[in-house]
């Protein structure tokens, strides 16, 4: 929304290649989400109820997209977040899907189908939500951060402890 591209979703084609190295190391449901743009079941993920320090990354391409500083409780079931780490990194979509408007967001450099924006987060956070797939991403713990060469992003989680 603010600072946001908002684009025109482009279909986004991979090869029978790319699908079936994707099919090889996703899971079924981390490629329903991401490539096949689903929805997880509420409560039921890795990260809803997750609140370590760290970053989230594109379970695909590992682009850093939220950090744990940014992370809240919306109670939906899913992780929520006020914020992404950069702004680029993230595009919106119109969605018209069940006969209502949403916002989609996805992933820039890999186009992974990450969740939806809603503007009604804390306002004192901003006022947003990313509503976020846990199944979209992968978590890197604060301690693993350097190692996996996200070294870059520790001062926003000191930031803000």
């Amino acid at each position: 929304m603010d600072g946001i591209k908002k684009e025109t979703k482009i279909d986004h084609q991979l090869s029978k290649e790319e699908k079936a190295s994707l099919k090889s190391r996703l899971t079924s449901m981390q490629y329903f989400v991401t490539q096949e743009n689903g929805t997880e079941p509420p409560f039921q993920n890795e990260y809803d109820q997750h609140f370590e320090e760290g970053i989230y990354v594109d379970i695909v391409s590992g682009e850093p997209l939220f950090a744990s500083c940014d992370k809240f409780d919306a109670g939906c079931g899913w992780p929520a977040f006020s914020r992404p780490i950069e702004a680029e990194e993230i595009t919106e979509h119109d969605d018209l899907s069940y006969g209502y408007h949403r916002t989609e967001v996805r992933s820039r450099n890999a186009d992974s189908h990450l969740g939806h924006l809603f503007n009604d987060g804390p306002k004192e956070l901003g006022g947003m939500r990313y509503c976020i797939n846990s199944a979209a991403l992968r978590f890197i713990p604060k301690a693993e951060m350097e190692k996996e060469g996200y070294g870059r992003y520790l001062s926003l989680l000191d930031k803000k402890s």
